[in-house]
């Protein structure tokens, strides 16, 4: 009787491990929507992260560029007691009281891509980002030392500036750097400014319209690759070459815009990496052995990438497109 009451009690403790082993970690994600090529990778990169580490569950969530489609899919995840939430704000404001529901909630806060304005006033484990105001810069400088090259430094330029969703973090970022940068390059007139919501089809009919209501311009600045690629064909469909006609410098990085500047129909575009995958994996494995970490923003190192390379931006030098195009993933 002993031995069968000893098997019993090894049995429900083996069952007991078993059941706590196979408890998944389950990590929630919120996501703004898939605005751009950018956006999907970024997607597709952090999901497959985590749907293929082992003992990990994904709970995801597409916000379609709603505000207030993401502040219920958070307040659903914290009705499901998830383990870790990872979250991208589609406007940098207006996050501040459900943010603080996820921190009374005592759910590990990871924000990815854009920081809330609120993020000062929260709690949050870890947060990756791109440094918006540098990708800004760097995209004015780039134009402003490309045209030093090409003999025209000192040559009048109209620019345009095709901005982001209003209000993001990428936009104000990046509109930031933008502008600080114009006043290096004193030959530069600022002849246009509006928001194409980092979407290709926004994109196009901004161009289409600057296109119909300015007399000349030399430059457009683009806050990201899909933008830019719409206004190619809006330069295109206005008889003009994009690339020549107009000097075209995008932002993020995207394949299609390696293809673009290969084919001489863009000219630049700042990287901004969306493959945060191998950030976000060893920071939850290192928060599950108890490690902790303090509120810096992990910014990946970015190139800048062009038709011929070589073109000194202070921080970095641009990287001939056709070089490396075979290895981007994105």
């Amino acid at each position: 009787m002993k031995k069968v009451f000893l098997l019993v009690v090894a049995l429900v403790m083996v069952f007991a491990v078993s059941a706590a082993s196979a408890k998944d970690v389950v990590i929630a994600f919120s996501q703004i929507g898939q605005e751009s090529d950018w956006r999907t990778a970024n997607t597709d990169d952090l999901r497959s992260a985590i749907e293929n580490h082992p003992g990990w569950k994904l709970v995801y969530d597409d916000g379609q560029q709603k505000q207030e489609n993401q502040i219920k899919a958070l307040r659903n995840f914290i009705t499901q007691d998830v383990d870790y939430i990872l979250f991208t704000g589609v406007v940098s404001t207006g996050w501040d009281e459900v943010l603080k529901e996820v921190n009374e909630a005592e759910i590990p806060l990871l924000l990815i891509d854009r920081l809330p304005d609120c993020a000062d006033k929260i709690d949050y484990v870890a947060a990756f980002g791109g440094d918006f105001v540098e990708e800004g810069r760097r995209q004015i400088a780039w134009a402003g030392e490309y045209l030093k090259g090409i003999g025209k430094g000192d040559v009048d330029m109209n620019i345009v500036i095709m901005e982001g969703t209003t209000g993001a973090s990428a936009q104000t970022g990046r509109t930031e750097g933008n502008l600080k940068a114009l006043a290096e390059y004193p030959h530069f007139k600022l002849v246009g400014q509006q928001s194409g919501n980092f979407t290709r089809a926004e994109g196009q009919a901004v161009m289409e319209s600057w296109l119909k209501s300015i007399d000349k311009i030399d430059v457009l600045i683009a806050q990201n690759d899909d933008m830019a690629l719409g206004a190619i064909d809006a330069i295109k469909a206005a008889g003009k070459v994009p690339g020549k006609d107009i000097i075209i410098v995008g932002c993020d990085s995207v394949k299609a815009a390696f293809d673009a500047i290969v084919a001489g129909e863009m000219n630049c575009t700042v990287e901004c990496t969306p493959l945060y995958g191998a950030f976000v994996v060893p920071t939850i494995e290192a928060l599950e052995r108890g490690e902790r970490f303090d509120k810096t923003v992990v910014h990946p190192e970015e190139g800048v990438f062009d038709m011929d390379g070589g073109i000194d931006l202070g921080s970095v030098k641009s990287v001939k497109a056709a070089d490396v195009i075979a290895s981007r993933r994105y």
